[in-house]
């Protein structure tokens, strides 16, 4: 698997595949054939979606606009006129299309159609319960925002795989060299 699934809902998972809106920007959907990749291992689609670079420019409009109604909803500020349009232009379109066949589930669709289903469960994130328990990773290098359903709400980290490892790694290595600053008592 190339893409993270740790946010707790696609359309985070989608707006987190930037890998850093503060630090060094990696984008993780740098080719149509990414977004085929990603909507294929997130479940929403089986096949490929065959993503041209007109339908991949317009997803990065969507996953840019997914992220500014995230992190103003977390804020508790105006929503962007123009990222509420974008999704919910996006979401217009029918979303993906299961059907039952002999072997089981097929879901089959056009970049719209998986574009809109991104969107549509953005709009449900954003107007439904689990809005409160949004959290940004406390990993100052990631900008990820995930759904903290942890008893007591109390997740730091948008997953231990890399950012929870990453800084706990920093707080002992930190740790260590106040120990070698501090004389010891007694000496």
């Amino acid at each position: 698997m190339k893409h993270s699934f740790v946010c707790g809902n696609p359309a985070l998972d989608f707006a987190g595949t930037f890998g850093s809106r503060l630090g060094v920007p990696v984008e993780l959907f740098p080719s149509p054939e990414s977004l085929d990749s990603w909507f294929r291992e997130s479940g929403i689609v089986d096949g490929d979606t065959k993503f041209r670079p007109a339908d991949h420019e317009k997803a990065i409009r969507i996953r840019d606009a997914i992220y500014s109604l995230v992190h103003a909803k977390m804020t508790g500020s105006a929503y962007d006129g123009d990222a509420l349009s974008i999704v919910n232009d996006a979401a217009r379109t029918p979303p993906v299309l299961q059907q039952l066949t002999p072997d089981g589930r097929q879901t089959e669709a056009t970049p719209a159609q998986a574009l809109s289903t991104v969107a549509r469960h953005a709009i449900e994130l954003l107007s439904g319960p689990d809005a409160p328990l949004l959290k940004k990773c406390a990993n100052h290098e990631c900008s990820r925002i995930y759904i903290d359903r942890s008893r007591g709400e109390r997740r730091e980290w948008c997953a231990m795989d890399p950012c929870g490892n990453r800084m706990k790694a920093a707080a002992y290595r930190a740790r260590k060299r106040e120990e070698k600053l501090v004389p010891a008592a007694g000496k």
